[in-house]
């Protein structure tokens, strides 16, 4: 297959796996956690800092695990303002790194490259994030459209390759002037690769907005849609035969039932006819029906996912006008993205998490079909509390506004299948001034693009409806670099605990058993009293009890005493109320893996530096 080939290529092609560990520190005050909950990092979570280090720091936890990646990295246009400020040990890259303070400018002649050069390690981590069969889905424009294709081809492979999404971005010309000179660029790609299985292979669930079929309703264990069983009564249609009682119910002059008493009448006695303020809908159950998928087209419309001018509008009517960005994502085309790439219960990545649309978008279909997706943020800048959560905590609590809010209902292509059920395609449309008049003050009907379009609206006075959910802020913490804790010898007890826990569990151990008592014995001391006392217990998670065997003493790790033994083992068992798996760090062991496998605990080698001083 062939590569694309750029400056510093060399350097950074293994950079990721050089990237040092840190942990994920919690800001509870920046946090909103569920009301009587404290902020944990199994909630959404909002990162702050380089994203190249946070994307390194998800690793322990979610390698494999995120079932959609969105992304929407600087399209490098030369006005953008980013930099390049990898910390790659080369000296093209330290002479890079000089200039890390200006940004990326047009009049760079290798701002292509280092474009490249900052994205290579990035898409490296996100795939190792990406689960099997996962999506990743990257925004981008021309000028660096084409290197992207080449970059993900190699990362992720050319078989990989799902599809490339044309998202009308603009939907007025940029330049009124030129408009006959010049061809007007009103179009974006969003590259789409998956995991696992053959891009060709690839498919995706219910498309659920709402030109799709969804079953938003729930009877005891069973999903269930709703629609109106009348039908009007007037014209060619006018049959008062059919406007009989049911249930206490009779339609009025202008309507009839779709079917005649009897079958009416067995349809509510088995179930299927729902009431809603007095007006009668039919159940249609799911189970029933069966999946149907409709086609996901790659060419995407502006009326079905807004432009850049609604991403605009919107974040201004979040955040008001001062929040100082251009160029906003509309959170419709992630929420389309998203409606078809993940279900109910998927986690959702974005590590150019800009202003916090795909948060937005994760939190409005939640809303929408009743899901309980997670999301995970990453921003570098220092706008991640100030515009990025706070939008976000504001979509969840609603936010102050006045003026109208629109919500499509319904978008139905006018097709000539679909004209000749017209009559049947009016009354869908019809329904929703039963089904959803509580909901909004004004339902309008349209044709856009060739699509019969209901739109609900909605006078908003003062503040808007809350989205729900919760979120944790973290920052970054310190490294956790085996040449830190090595720099003076053997580190100490405490120290390894919190570097082997973090490497195996992805959180912070914040207090060591052991460790925080007795301060002014000395540090070895401690660091000795830990170790034995509690048989190394430094910590558990939902999943896992974790202990370290370990002294900081060359004499003590070459002995006998440093193994893992059945005594030791045992106690460790005894002591494991909850059945967890046990983790255990030692130098060796006396028990075979099979009988350790069959007892439930995984032997950790304790980090092979450790071993490299022992040898010296």
């Amino acid at each position: 297959m062939p590569t694309l080939d750029f400056k510093g290529k060399s350097f950074v092609y293994a950079h990721h796996l050089s990237v040092p560990f840190r942990e994920l520190v919690i800001d509870a005050k920046k946090s909103l956690p569920t009301k009587g909950l404290k902020p944990s990092l199994e909630d959404n979570l909002i990162i702050h800092g380089d994203n190249l280090h946070a994307l390194k720091a998800l690793l322990p936890v979610y390698a494999g695990k995120v079932d959609c990646i969105y992304i929407d990295p600087p399209y490098n246009t030369g006005n953008e303002g980013w930099c390049y400020n990898d910390n790659v040990r080369s000296p093209l890259m330290r002479e890079w790194l000089k200039k890390s303070a200006n940004p990326v400018e047009k009049e760079d002649l290798e701002r292509h490259d280092k474009w490249l050069c900052m994205m290579w390690p990035r898409l490296q981590l996100l795939r190792e994030l990406l689960a099997e069969g996962g999506a990743i889905f990257v925004s981008i424009a021309d000028q660096e459209g084409h290197r992207l294709r080449g970059l993900m081809d190699e990362v992720f492979g050319e078989e990989q390759f799902v599809a490339t999404f044309t998202w009308k971005s603009r939907a007025k010309p940029s330049n009124i002037g030129d408009r006959k000179k010049k061809p007007q660029q009103v179009a974006e790609y969003i590259f789409c690769y998956t995991k696992g299985a053959k891009g060709e292979d690839k498919t995706f669930g219910l498309l659920l907005s709402e030109e799709e079929r969804s079953y938003p309703h729930k009877l005891k264990s069973r999903r269930y849609r709703l629609q109106t069983i009348l039908k009007s009564n007037r014209g060619e249609n006018q049959r008062d035969t059919m406007r009989f009682e049911i249930a206490g119910f009779t339609p009025t002059a202008d309507q009839r039932w779709q079917g005649g008493q009897t079958h009416i009448q067995k349809l509510h006695d088995t179930g299927y006819i729902e009431f809603r303020e007095g007006i009668p809908f039919l159940r249609y159950f799911e189970d029933e029906e069966g999946p149907e998928h409709n086609p996901i087209y790659t060419f995407v419309s502006p009326v079905l996912s807004g432009t850049a001018e609604h991403g605009k509008i919107e974040l201004n009517e979040i955040m008001g006008m001062g929040h100082g960005l251009d160029t906003v994502k509309p959170f419709a085309i992630v929420q389309w993205l998203m409606s078809f790439a993940t279900n109910p219960d998927s986690l959702v990545l974005d590590s150019f998490a800009g202003s916090g649309t795909t948060a937005h978008a994760v939190l409005a279909l939640n809303k929408k079909d009743g899901g309980n997706r997670k999301f995970i943020l990453v921003e570098t800048e220092a706008y991640a509390d100030t515009l990025t959560a706070e939008r976000v905590r504001r979509v969840i609590h609603g936010y102050k506004f006045a003026g109208t809010q629109r919500e499509e209902l319904m978008r139905e292509p006018i097709t000539l299948s679909a004209l000749k059920k017209a009559g049947q395609l009016l009354e869908k449309a019809d329904s929703f001034d039963l089904l959803d008049k509580h909901r909004f003050d004004h339902i309008a009907k349209s044709v856009e693009d060739g699509a019969l379009v209901v739109t609900g609206e909605r006078k908003v006075t003062e503040q808007t409806e809350g989205l729900g959910g919760s979120f944790t802020f973290a920052t970054l913490g310190p490294e956790l670099s085996l040449d830190t804790l090595l720099a003076d010898g053997l580190p100490t007890f405490e120290a390894l605990a919190k570097y082997v826990f973090f490497t195996a569990t992805g959180r912070t151990l914040n207090e060591v058993p052991g460790c925080s008592g007795a301060v002014s014995a000395p540090k070895e001391r401690r660091s000795q009293t830990a170790a034995t006392s509690n048989l190394g217990f430094i910590g558990e998670t939902d999943v896992y009890r974790v202990h370290l065997h370990y002294q900081p003493a060359k004499a003590w790790l070459q002995s006998n005493d440093a193994a893992l033994t059945e005594t030791m083992l045992d106690a460790m068992t005894a002591a494991n109320t909850g059945r967890k798996r046990l983790l255990v760090f030692a130098a060796a062991k006396f028990m075979s893996q099979r009988e350790l496998t069959r007892l439930g605990v995984e032997f950790c080698q304790l980090p092979y530096a450790i071993h490299r001083i022992l040898g010296d």
